[in-house]
């Protein structure tokens, strides 16, 4: 029984190395061809870009921005005002820039600054505003309030006590 069991294991052996090699023989499948294209009109150039083309003062806009959040105030301070002078042309963006200069401005004691750049940042988006958060800085906040005072609505049925025209 052991000789049969032997010449089993050598024939499954030769088998197994037959089936191997024989697998190193199989030409590749064949790839079929790409489909042809046929110009139904006249050939026209697509150029895609790789990225977006940001302007040098979006770009240093964004390094200031990146700087401040770093705490990298003396950088952020030279982005911001490169940004400024290189032109941003989204009033949001120019405001954000002067926002940030009065931040540092105020920090590090310059409240005139300060107080210009928040009023540069209205003038440059009358929508400006400080969040409440903001608003409520101990450094900043006196400063842009004084700046920026809130005004109250002209309208007389509006305020307190007004006398209502009689119809």
């Amino acid at each position: 029984m052991r000789i049969h069991a032997h010449f089993a294991f050598k024939r499954l052996t030769a088998v197994v190395a037959l089936l191997l090699l024989s697998a190193c023989d199989t030409p590749p499948k064949a790839v079929p061809p790409a489909p042809s294209l046929v110009a139904a009109g006249p050939l026209v150039a697509v150029v895609a870009s790789a990225a977006p083309v940001v302007k040098p003062a979006e770009a240093a806009l964004a390094q200031g921005l990146k700087a401040y959040q770093a705490a990298q105030y003396t950088i952020a301070e030279t982005q911001f005002n490169t940004a400024l002078q290189t032109g941003l042309t989204a009033p949001a963006d120019a405001a954000t820039a002067h926002k940030h200069l009065a931040f540092i401005y105020c920090t590090s004691r310059r409240e005139i600054a300060c107080a210009k750049a928040f009023k540069a940042a209205r003038a440059a988006d009358p929508g400006f505003a400080l969040t409440k958060a903001e608003a409520g800085h101990p450094m900043w906040g006196p400063v842009y309030r004084k700046a920026l005072p809130t005004t109250k609505p002209t309208n007389p049925r509006a305020q307190k006590g007004a006398v209502k025209p009689r119809s």
